[in-house]
């Protein structure tokens, strides 16, 4: 058997990427061949087609006629400040541009949605709004990426309600759309069902907290227990003035909502005694083998912290754990978002030329989740279709374009 030689793909990106220049390009439809041609694309035909816009606007304020006649009808803006990109933090506009060049690639690649990177040159809650709303002429949604809680739920709240093309903050509902199709094939792995389930989640910002809604909202017999830097967040935490005003506004509504269990306190040793699920959005290497032992027999791991999961691949394997899951794409079981932004935003674009508004849903995000999870027959080492398999964004797309 020939040993398997270690690429380095971290060289290897760079090479590529400054041999090209980035990973996108603009590509004309049209064929400029003769004069015909050009008259057709610019002037005059092109006066035609912007009054037609023009007028056919003027009567319709909600449904914008470019939708028919321009790149808006099948173009995605990928939007970052730059504030939270991967697991490298606040790095900036500049720096988080491959990472937005690289989402825009996978639409295209898996969904034949054209994306383009608007990397902001600012972190103000107030004026990301203003520039994005201005955005809309052009294109026909928004995805919100790699930004900072808690100011990215209010920038996507805002914007889902000011604008009338669809948002999407990708780091929140794509991540927990996954997180939720790989729970329900692991479930299935062990034998165990969502009624009665204790789920422990680590990290509440964006990923978390959207992770834990949609499970809860899946089934709400799931019992939650959330954790933060400090620890569990429970009943006592919130009745202390102090702590109190350390929690801030979605976690005082993961706890007024009844969303998570908030009736002890403690760390994370504490939280994982007789639970089910582990899932980590937080940091590398929290996660013992000793803590894995305490948990019920045949327990589930989402180690999703990238590139360093909150337990190795090695303590993983050496704990008992049943289903292991990473962010990573060199272990079994990876959980990534890019299962299912590209096929979301075809079937939200094909949503809109039918009329069918903006708007999504949990029910919607539900049952992307279980067209995902139906694509595998699961085992221990595969509870989730590859990313590479284009019937996944196919079956994606066509959930959410059809969902009543």
């Amino acid at each position: 058997m020939k040993k398997e030689v270690k690429k380095d793909y971290d060289k290897m990106s760079l090479v590529a990427h400054k041999k090209f220049g980035g990973k996108l390009q603009i590509a004309s439809k049209f064929k400029l061949k003769n004069r015909d041609d050009l008259s057709i694309a610019y002037t005059p035909g092109v006066a035609a087609v912007c009054m037609e816009i023009f007028n056919k606007n003027k009567t319709n304020k909600t449904l914008n006629e470019a939708s028919n006649y321009s790149l808006k009808k099948n173009t995605i803006a990928v939007v970052s400040d730059g504030s939270a990109v991967l697991g490298l933090g606040n790095i900036g506009a500049s720096a988080s541009i491959p990472v937005m060049e690289g989402k825009s690639v996978l639409m295209k690649h898996f969904a034949d949605v054209d994306a383009f990177p608007i990397c902001l040159q600012t972190q103000d809650t107030e004026e990301i709004i203003n520039i994005v709303k201005n955005l809309e002429p052009v294109f026909g949604g928004i995805n919100l990426e790699d930004i900072a809680a808690p100011k990215c739920f209010e920038i996507e709240e805002r914007l889902k309600k000011e604008m009338n093309i669809p948002v999407m903050h990708d780091d929140q509902w794509g991540a927990a759309t996954v997180s939720l199709a790989g729970l329900i094939n692991s479930l299935k792995v062990v034998k165990k069902s969502f009624v009665n389930l204790k789920v422990v989640v680590s990290g509440v910002g964006a990923a978390g907290l959207a992770t834990i809604r949609l499970i809860k909202t899946y089934n709400p017999d799931v019992k939650i227990y959330a954790l933060d830097s400090k620890g569990i967040i429970s009943l006592s935490r919130y009745d202390t003035p102090v702590e109190a005003e350390q929690l801030n506004d979605d976690k005082k509504k993961l706890i007024d909502e009844k969303i998570i269990e908030t009736d002890f306190d403690g760390d994370l040793n504490v939280a994982l005694e007789n639970s089910d699920v582990f899932i980590g959005l937080s940091k590398p290497n929290i996660l013992t083998i000793d803590m894995v032992k305490k948990m019920n027999s045949n327990p589930i791991v989402f180690a999703l912290a990238n590139p360093t999961p909150e337990i190795s691949f090695s303590d993983a394997q050496k704990s008992g754990i049943a289903v292991f899951a990473t962010g990573r794409s060199d272990y079994p079981n990876q959980i990534n978002n890019s299962l299912f932004f590209p096929g979301f935003w075809k079937g939200m674009l094909l949503r809109q030329a039918k009329g069918k508004g903006k708007d999504y849903d949990f029910k919607m995000l539900h049952a992307g989740a279980e067209a995902i999870a139906k694509l595998v027959k699961p085992t221990k080492q595969e509870i989730l279709p590859s990313t590479l398999d284009m019937k996944v964004h196919k079956v994606v797309a066509k959930t959410i374009e059809n969902f009543k």
